[in-house]
């Protein structure tokens, strides 16, 4: 269970860059090729932020689609899982998009 790490890694990074502010709400974009569990964040946000400036803060996420794009047919493509294979039956692809993890927005109160 890495998102504990990843959660708190996401908490230090805020709490280091707003300092004393009281934190309402953060934003995560968590692609859905990340290979970061959406509901295991949300499981451990609660628990990390106790205790911090980001103590009852909402946690929203943001879950983009991967996207690929084929390096034999030049064709871009939804990849809605892990397995990259562009329509066109090749497995030669480029992932562009979906593996990012990135605090996206922070309120503060």
């Amino acid at each position: 269970m890495h998102e504990l790490s990843v959660t708190q890694s996401v908490v230090d990074a805020i709490v280091e860059r707003m300092g004393d502010a009281e934190v309402a709400a953060v934003c995560l974009e968590i692609g859905k090729l990340s290979g970061v569990v959406p509901d295991s964040v949300r499981f451990c946000f609660e628990v990390v932020c106790a205790g911090t400036t980001l103590e009852g803060a909402r946690l929203d996420i943001l879950e983009p689609g991967g996207q690929a794009r084929c390096r034999d047919c030049d064709g871009e493509f939804a990849l809605p899982d892990l397995i990259p294979l562009c329509p066109c039956g090749s497995a030669n692809v480029e992932i562009t998009a979906g593996r990012q993890l990135r605090i996206r927005s922070v309120e503060v109160a």
